[in-house]
């Protein structure tokens, strides 16, 4: 009897296997990054999500607080560009470093889902309030602290147009035209474009 009670105790006092939050966070991440790009914000559910993460539905709501917060992490995780502008590891003028980002992105391929996301998610009004905030705390913000004298958002928003201008040319006509385009000619090409957006005004 005694050893019974022993063997019960002993069961109630083991310590239970700690979840791992990070692993079911990223696993979240990763199913809606996937979902999103497949099916559009307003095509997803939290419950797919869960489900393809093998994760509760409550989970999702206790990491992310909504699945626009959660869409908005995700579209977070791909904004490369904040290092390019921060120029991490990378000593040359900002002009450059934009044009080699924005030929690196126009020529590597459907690789990210990120691209279809905003695609099939652009018509939605959280969406598109989401992209504006991130646009403007990522790109905008950083780049008119590089910029110095006068006009310093208006030089930060031409360049911004033409990093943006990106998306609407590959929706409509896409991009095999620059993807067969030598990639130093155009990188020439793009930062002649960047340093004339960026210079100041006479």
């Amino acid at each position: 009897m005694l050893d019974r009670l022993e063997l019960a105790n002993a069961g109630e006092t083991r310590p239970r296997p700690k979840r791992d939050r990070n692993a079911t966070r990223q696993r979240l991440l990763e199913a809606a990054r996937d979902l999103f790009g497949e099916h559009g914000y307003d095509g997803v559910t939290v419950r797919m999500i869960a489900a393809a993460a093998d994760a509760n539905v409550a989970l999702v709501h206790r990491y992310f607080g909504s699945k626009a917060a959660l869409f908005a992490e995700v579209l977070e995780g791909d904004f490369v560009i904040q290092r390019v502008i921060a120029g991490v590891g990378d000593p040359e003028p900002l002009h450059l470093r934009l044009a080699r980002h924005f030929v690196r992105q126009a020529q590597r391929g459907p690789a990210s889902p990120i691209p279809r996301m905003l695609d099939r998610s652009v018509g939605n009004e959280e969406v598109r309030r989401i992209l504006a905030e991130q646009t403007e705390r990522l790109i905008v913000d950083p780049l008119v602290a590089q910029l110095p004298g006068p006009d310093a958002r208006v030089r930060a928003m031409l360049a911004v147009t033409i990093i943006m201008g990106g998306g609407p040319v590959r929706r409509t006509l896409g991009l095999d035209d620059l993807r067969g385009a030598d990639p130093e000619e155009l990188t020439e090409r793009v930062a002649a474009m960047f340093e004339t957006a960026l210079a100041p005004f006479r």
